[in-house]
């Protein structure tokens, strides 16, 4: 009987492992969960060394604790420590060593097994004598496995100190032993990966609360305002965050905007505008509503804030103050198709507007009328509605651009083309079309009821029946009748004076709607749509009563004269054709007062040159 299976000895052996077991569960890491195994084989099992080599993540075996009771001579197995065998030797290691329960035994004669890759160390002990005694090159290995059967480590036992090969108890006290050590190693490697794991959440919301803090105070101290805003729910659309200078540029406190979307500050004009803007990465110049009742041009630039996992979170709008600049732009706007010196618009402005009443496709006598024109029905007034303030309005709340240029980013006004026949949107020459063009109404002369008549009219037909046309689109030429002895006599500054106060006194004569325009020198050009003929000699005949009065211009009365001359204009004519009938209307009048036709169209030339 072996000395080991005595009674006595086994308890001591149960005690001693059950000291070791309770250290395996001790360790606070892998390592110290490793140190322990291979000291627990050494003290508690009767073995004079032991080694653990661990499987890496790529699969292969590296020695990763070692413990030897006495070092040798030579060094013992801490010579091992980090050495590397591959998965593939230690399987065939293990497949052809002697099966001793879940232990595997590797008889000394059976070396040549042994991979060269795999890590191995033999002791200088005594020669075995009998058959059951330890050879140094014998080799006892104990596997070890997750609860999942995958191999965790293979522990390593040498030397054992009763010099005989281990009996059935000891065997079965290293089947334990290792299972134990496989179940500690387990819970090591999952307490490590837990541990990296709350390493790299701690850090990454680390790296989240400073992202969030940077955010904040981007968003909170932002020169220009910003806005985060729902975009899913009841509140979509609504305004969940704002910072102060939004809050400043709209003058309106943050609990109030919070209560609000871009929608209800919005102009009413900008509305579909702001549909039409992308929610993500969409851009858009329109106004704002402010607290004191007015309007602020901003930019829009929005931004989607997504999710990983949930998608989009929010829209962040970046609003730009842009009044400056718009007030800039409707200055040079301005400037280019307005006089100087009397503020009316100037001959550019005055043909483009003729430009786009007209169109090219004439209207004679008995043309069938557009469709939706029926008996009675005039032609669009041309007044506010398309010249009015919405149009070229400019005012300390609101500047609109040109109709013509609304919503075309990129378009210069000062480069516009001046012989267009344009629409609400835009310059484009629109199709020909039978009876009209779109929501073109065409311009037609009005009937003259009268002997003689003027360049052409007639009856309008619709549908069979006859139509007349009562009113139309009247051009009335103005030229001042001794404005030249004014300049000679007091001076270019006094005549200056002269013009602006004409300019007055016509923009006070003339409808609502109706445009007045400087030509040139002292030539002024009156555009009334929807008037009639009797109704335009009226407006005439108001023209001159506000010129003719004298007025004071340097402490000194002066009074000019004037010679109107009345055309009209019809889709089909040019716009060179419309102001040439109404100047050689003007000069017929110039002609029957008994003025000089020719001294006045060569000084008209003059000026013009000039």
């Amino acid at each position: 009987m072996e000395a080991e299976s005595e009674p006595y000895v086994r308890l001591a052996t149960l005690r001693t492992l059950h000291r070791v077991v309770a250290d395996l569960n001790a360790a606070r890491s892998l390592a110290g969960t490793l140190q322990a195994v291979v000291e627990g084989a050494v003290h508690g099992l009767g073995f004079d060394a032991a080694a653990v080599s661990l499987v890496r993540p790529d699969g292969d075996l590296v020695v990763a604790a070692v413990w030897e009771l006495e070092e040798s001579a030579m060094g013992g197995p801490s010579v091992l420590l980090g050495q590397v065998g591959s998965r593939e030797s230690w399987d065939r290691l293990l497949g052809v060593s002697d099966h001793w329960g879940t232990l595997r035994f590797l008889p000394y004669d059976r070396g040549w097994a042994v991979a060269s890759d795999i890590p191995r160390w033999i002791g200088d002990g005594p020669m075995p004598v009998y058959a059951n005694d330890w050879h140094p090159a014998d080799g006892l290995l104990a596997p070890m496995y997750s609860a999942g059967g995958d191999l965790l480590g293979v522990l390593s036992v040498d030397r054992p100190r009763s010099g005989k090969r281990p009996g059935a108890w000891t065997r079965e006290a290293l089947e334990m032993f290792s299972l134990q050590a496989s179940i500690a190693i387990g819970n090591a490697r999952l307490r490590a990966e837990m541990q990296r794991a709350l390493a790299r959440l701690e850090k990454e919301q680390q790296a989240l609360r400073a992202s969030e803090e940077s955010f904040r105070q981007a968003f909170e101290y932002a020169p220009s305002g910003m806005a985060i805003t729902e975009l899913h729910g009841a509140g979509r659309g609504q305004l969940t965050r704002v910072n102060d200078a939004l809050c400043r540029l709209l003058g309106r406190p943050r609990a109030v905007l919070r209560q609000q979307s871009f929608a209800d500050l919005v102009h009413p004009e900008d509305r579909a505008l702001l549909e039409r803007t992308s929610a993500e990465s969409g851009r858009a110049e329109l106004r704002l509503s402010r607290r004191d009742g007015g309007y602020q041009w901003v930019c829009l630039r929005n931004s989607i804030v997504a999710d990983a996992a949930e998608g989009p979170s929010f829209l962040l709008t970046h609003v730009e103050d842009i009044e400056d600049r718009k007030r800039h732009e409707l200055q040079l706007a301005h400037r280019a198709s307005h006089d100087a010196l009397t503020g009316l618009p100037n001959s550019a402005e005055l043909k483009a507007r003729l430009g786009r009443r007209l169109c090219n496709e004439p209207q004679t006598v008995g043309a069938v009328a557009p469709a939706g024109l029926g008996e009675g029905v005039q032609p669009q007034p041309y007044g506010a509605q398309a010249y009015g303030a919405q149009s070229y309005g400019y005012s300390a709340d609101s500047y609109s651009a040109h109709a013509a240029f609304d919503g075309l980013e990129g378009v210069d006004p000062l480069a516009a083309p001046v012989h267009h026949y344009g629409t609400a949107e835009g310059y484009a020459l629109p199709p020909a079309a039978p009876g009209g063009y779109g929501e073109h109404v065409h311009a037609v002369v009005p009937a003259d009821h009268g002997a003689g008549g003027d360049a052409w009219s007639g009856p309008f037909r619709s549908g069979g029946a006859a139509a007349v046309v009562d009113k139309g689109l009247a051009v009335i030429f103005c030229d001042l009748d001794g404005f030249k002895s004014i300049n000679d006599r007091f001076g270019h500054n006094a005549g200056d004076a002269v013009l602006v106060e004409v300019a007055r006194r016509l923009s006070q004569a003339v409808r609502d709607g109706d445009t007045v325009a400087r030509l040139g020198g002292d030539e002024f050009v009156v555009l009334a749509d929807g008037i009639g003929r009797e109704e335009a000699k009226d407006l005439a005949h108001r023209l001159r009563n506000a010129i003719i009065p004298p007025m004071r211009i340097d402490g000194r009365a002066m009074r000019v004269g004037v010679s109107l001359g009345i055309g009209w204009a019809g889709c089909g004519m040019s716009i060179e054709e419309v102001l040439h009938t109404a100047d050689e209307r003007m000069y017929d009048e110039k002609r029957a007062r008994g003025g000089s036709v020719r001294g006045a169209r060569g000084e008209r030339s003059h000026r013009r040159a000039g």
